[in-house]
């Protein structure tokens, strides 16, 4: 195998101060952190590709005649892959990261529940004033009002520790799941706030199905999207639902009629709960 030389030489230099401090004030601390997720992640599947190569004249790691052999390389070269990128690893996540950021991933704080509210503080997002919202008052099924009871408690907790309103958070749940804690769309997003698989791995959501990791996971997601756009609760809601890729794209609400229809459906249902 032929061998594979990567040259770094400062890669900060292309950068002038100007250029850095822009790019630094680019991202919200929770962007910052997902980013160096997903550069960590781009370096450990490099390296497993590499190691894979390094391997193969030898028939793997456990050889050509193991039992199950190729299986457990695979594990193996996975799990050696992700332990070599989460230690000093071989640079390429942080020569990543610096390029989107300007900013080393080494000083990346850890995410902890201190954190989080730091973030939020400023957010006067708890109460919701829904007076101003010209929208017809949107009433539940007694039905799913009686499923929602039942998760009041994680709904509490949650919107305490996130800074949000409750009556938010019950809104989204009815609009994605209608409080059906074992909903799953076509989409085969799951749960109550209906997340997607990579979306709840992002948020460390690790049974979908738990309805109080669910809920945690999505409003999570909904704080975080909250921040991202100054407090504006449509481009969050549209946020949820399209992606904050769409949002940024379209800059505003993108013109999709599910999208449009969710936000108002979020915003009846909002409505009722602040009375």
């Amino acid at each position: 195998m032929s061998s594979i030389q990567l040259k770094i030489t400062h890669p900060g230099k292309h950068f002038t101060t100007g250029e850095v401090n822009k790019l630094k004030s680019r991202y919200t601390p929770e962007q910052k952190r997902r980013l160096a997720e997903a550069s960590k992640g781009f370096e450990s599947m490099l390296t497993s590709i590499m190691l894979k190569s390094m391997t193969k004249t030898t028939g793997g790691m456990f050889g050509e005649n193991s039992l199950g052999g190729d299986y457990f390389d695979s594990i193996f070269e996975n799990e050696l892959a992700s332990y070599i990128s989460k230690s000093k690893g071989l640079g390429i996540s942080d020569i990543l990261y610096r390029k989107l950021t300007g900013e080393d991933i080494n000083t990346l704080p850890t995410l902890n529940k201190l954190d989080i509210l730091n973030d939020l503080k400023n957010l006067k997002i708890r109460k919701i004033n829904t007076k101003d919202i010209k929208l017809p008052t949107l009433n539940p099924s007694n039905s799913s009002l009686k499923r929602l009871q039942k998760f009041d408690p994680f709904i509490d907790e949650a919107a305490n520790m996130f800074n949000i309103d409750k009556n938010l958070i019950k809104s989204v749940i009815l609009t994605e799941s209608a409080a059906k804690q074992n909903a799953v769309s076509k989409a085969n997003a799951k749960g109550l706030m209906q997340l997607m698989d990579g979306t709840a791995k992002q948020l460390g959501v690790r049974n979908v199905w738990n309805p109080k990791e669910n809920i945690f996971g999505g409003t999570k997601y909904l704080a975080d999207l909250l921040r991202q756009y100054n407090g504006d609760i449509k481009l969050a809601l549209a946020g949820y639902n399209a992606g904050p890729g769409n949002v940024d794209k379209h800059n505003g609400v993108p013109p999709f009629p599910e999208t449009k229809n969710y936000i108002s459906r979020v915003l009846g249902y909002l409505k009722y709960f602040n009375g």
